[in-house]
């Protein structure tokens, strides 16, 4: 069966359609009833005609009140409310005063007088006028709310995406600068080649970063992909200590996360679990959907670090001063990205057995994304690292870095 593309629209989207709209159908029904009345009490067929002009008489009058309202709305409380109740009084005695004339000709001999008369219209047409103006004033106040809610949640929403644009360029110069002082050592040990071809795949990752928006989501799949970009790159100064494992259910590499925050989880792991050990370390990456939520875990099986420099009761956050040579941006840079994106709804754990390892565990709740395509990278081959490369008495390549005895933030 087909389906018309209908899309439904705000009332209030067009703010004069809307008031015209209310206009029509207010004095419409208004008059309608009134003629109702008149035909189920048996009046003759004039008074239709004299509700036809009180209609349109009330109908012009709104629109007159509906431009001195709209001038008096910015004005202080005292005056905006004084000034409204003698705009009312007057266009209140105005349309009594056209009802009663038009009743007199109609009616001439209709007893107690024109003053009488005016007297007995005036508290009818007080509480129509009355009514409009409360309902005006009611509908442009709600209308201003409606429109200082959503310009703080833009603003929000501004802050927090800056927020998250910020956390996540805090990333790239924190992982450039391992990347080029690696690059930078080869160089000096002549091993231009091997230099080379880590340039060309800092480059493939780099380009993938500048496609990506920063605070922006995106698939598991997508973020494993630019997950092996780094290692590729990391993976020729560590050769065989380097042991990767990727674990990603189908449902859940359609799930969506912010982009590049893994990246930082497994760079720690390089850091503190596989460059202190000399048989290097396994790094495992997993993500699986539990229930309505996508749980990811990166762990591996290097020496853990010390459980004195965990926080008491804060089993996720570790102290930024555990180390010196710290710079506090991937443990801390990811608990805020997702404070951010998620609020309360996500769970950051760290775990550090005593029998050695490490292991971050990530819930989020599960964001399905169908129509997108996993990235697919494809990395420059690099040359094996031969001994013959290196010059006499020059340190093997991955030995760049000193071991380190505990696994803190990066």
């Amino acid at each position: 069966m087909a389906v018309l593309p209908i899309r439904p629209t705000p009332f209030f989207a067009n703010k004069n359609q809307a008031f015209w709209n209310l206009q029509l159908a207010g004095w419409g029904g208004t008059a309608m009833l009134r003629a109702m009345s008149a035909v189920a009490n048996g009046q003759p067929i004039d008074a239709l005609v004299i509700i036809v002009i009180a209609t349109i008489t009330g109908f012009s009058l709104s629109l007159i009140l509906a431009v001195i309202y709209g001038a008096l709305m910015n004005r202080r409380p005292l005056v905006m409310w004084s000034a409204t109740a003698m705009v009312l009084a007057v266009a209140v005695g105005v349309f009594a005063f056209i009802d009663s004339w038009v009743l007199q000709l109609t009616r001439p001999s209709n007893d107690g007088g024109f003053v009488r008369l005016f007297l007995g219209l005036y508290s009818y047409d007080l509480t129509l006028l009355g009514a409009w103006s409360a309902l005006y004033y009611a509908i442009n106040y709600f209308l201003q709310v409606e429109a200082q809610a959503d310009r703080l949640e833009r603003l929000e929403a501004q802050a927090t995406s800056a927020q998250l644009a910020m956390l996540r360029y805090q990333l790239n110069p924190h992982f450039l600068f391992n990347t080029l002082n690696s690059i930078s050592t080869l160089v000096l040990l002549k091993q231009t080649e091997t230099a080379n071809a880590m340039l060309t795949r800092l480059s493939s990752f780099l380009r993938h970063t500048l496609v990506t928006q920063p605070g922006g989501k995106v698939t598991v799949a997508q973020e494993v992909e630019t997950l092996k970009l780094y290692l590729d790159i990391e993976r020729m100064r560590f050769e065989d200590r380097l042991r990767t494992e990727f674990r990603i259910e189908p449902e859940a590499a359609k799930a969506q996360l912010p982009s590049m925050l893994l990246q930082p989880l497994v760079e720690n792991a390089i850091k503190y679990g596989v460059s202190p050990m000399e048989e290097g370390a396994e790094i495992n990456v997993s993500a699986q959907v539990v229930g309505p939520r996508l749980r990811v875990i990166v762990s591996d099986t290097g020496p853990g670090m010390a459980s004195n420099t965990i926080i008491e009761g804060l089993p996720a956050v570790r102290p930024t001063h555990a180390r010196r040579d710290s710079t506090g941006v991937g443990l801390a840079n990811i608990r805020d990205r997702l404070a951010q994106a998620y609020g309360e709804e996500h769970r950051f754990e760290i775990r550090s057995p005593e029998t050695g390892g490490f292991s971050v565990l990530i819930e989020l709740p599960f964001e399905a994304d169908e129509a997108r395509a996993p990235f697919i990278a494809a990395p420059a081959k690099a040359p094996q690292i031969a001994a013959t490369q290196k010059p006499a008495g020059a340190p093997p390549v991955h030995t760049l870095q000193p071991p380190q005895k505990a696994q803190p933030t990066t």
